[in-house]
């Protein structure tokens, strides 16, 4: 198998990652009215696996970069807590199998595994119920405080993820330890947070942050549209100057594609038609994709086209290579593509006739065997 080439001349090679593990599943219900109070529906059990944030994100670095529970060639530690159960064990067991080091995730008794029950219904509308009392919740300052030294060590060749299903707090405080230790920072958020982050000034303490529009439009206070979209990308860049001079912003916009500013430049990176089977998963992808590729080396955007044509030639930045995930992704029921590595993105670059650059085809090599 091959995967991103890791080594002494690479930017980064560990990352260190904050938020929510666990699991869930999924329901189609029969009828597309609201679910109420006291009824009882059937509903169609759907074999799909659901995986929480965390846990999709560095799957994918894992996979990309050929992880190693040795922490060879790239160290992948996730920090968090699953339960005493068998939604635990399993995410533990998968997250081995890829090649993350689960050391720093402690299994507790009293407190389930974070699990999701998702339902939607006939007209692809839904929601769904997320236990509020599980292990991730327990997740303090003083377990964040273990991987201080680890953040410490690897300095400006490491990489901080905060993602949510952990507290807010639990989060900023990790970003604060990780600006002290100058590593490369990286979240993301949902809407709720936004606001709250923004007055914690959380956004001044990373280098990189993917958000969807709705998401976007909080942080900037303005609509955003995909038919004129250059007036809110001249907002966000405006924050970015005003706020967050080194920030890079992702901004996904579903099945239209990505966008990917700074407050010198944007790309507008188009998704590729496929035939989607779910789109759950697709952005934790995309954030997944960008951050192996930036950890490899590759450049987040092009500086030498217009913005318009970005993404329309050959795969070259980390945002088209996120696209490309994003998308590969939505060839899957499932929030982790089982099939998804570099091989699998490469062939899927190709038959889109927008194959791999060639300095993107330059960092490939073998994977180290285990």
């Amino acid at each position: 198998m091959r995967v991103l080439r890791i080594d002494e001349s690479s930017p980064y090679r560990q990352l260190i990652g904050v938020g929510g593990i666990g699991k869930g599943i999924f329901f189609d219900l029969a009828g597309n009215h609201t679910l109420g109070r006291n009824e009882s529906r059937p509903g169609r059990l759907l074999d799909v696996r659901d995986y929480c944030k965390l846990h999709i994100v560095i799957h994918y670095i894992a996979k990309l970069l050929g992880a190693r529970v040795s922490g060879l060639p790239f160290h992948v530690v996730p920090v968090g807590k699953v339960g005493d159960d068998a939604a635990g064990l399993q995410v533990m067991q998968e997250m081995g199998e890829a090649g993350i080091d689960t050391r720093l995730v402690d299994t507790t008794c009293g407190s389930p595994t974070l699990f999701s029950v998702c339902f939607q219904y006939p007209d692809g509308t839904g929601g769904n119920i997320t236990t509020s009392n599980s292990a991730a919740a327990t997740l303090c300052e003083s377990d964040i405080d273990r991987v201080a030294e680890l953040l410490k060590s690897g300095g400006r060749r490491a990489i901080a993820l905060a993602v949510p299903e952990v507290a807010l707090e639990v989060r900023h405080y990790f970003l604060q330890l990780a600006s002290r230790a100058q590593t490369f920072r990286a979240a993301s958020f949902v809407p709720a947070e936004i606001a709250p982050a923004k007055q914690a000034g959380m956004f001044q303490l990373l280098d990189l942050v993917a958000l969807n529009e709705e998401e976007a439009q909080e942080l900037i206070g303005c609509s955003f549209s995909s038919v004129a979209p250059e007036f809110f990308i001249a907002k966000c860049q405006d924050f970015l100057r005003k706020f967050c001079s080194n920030l890079r912003l992702v901004v996904s916009a579903g099945k239209s594609g990505a966008y990917g500013v700074t407050a010198q430049l944007y790309n507008y990176c188009p998704a590729p038609k496929v035939a989607v089977a779910s789109t759950a998963g697709a952005g934790d992808s995309l954030l997944g994709g960008i951050i192996a590729a930036v950890a490899a080396g590759i450049p987040f955007l092009r500086a030498d086209l217009p913005k318009e044509s970005a993404g329309s030639q050959s795969v070259e930045t980390a945002l088209e290579l996120g696209v490309l995930l994003a998308s590969y992704k939505c060839l899957s029921p499932h929030t982790i593509h089982p099939s998804a590595c570099v091989e699998t993105l490469d062939a899927f670059a190709r038959d889109l006739g927008k194959p791999f650059s060639n300095q993107v085809q330059e960092l490939l090599i073998d994977a180290i065997s285990s």
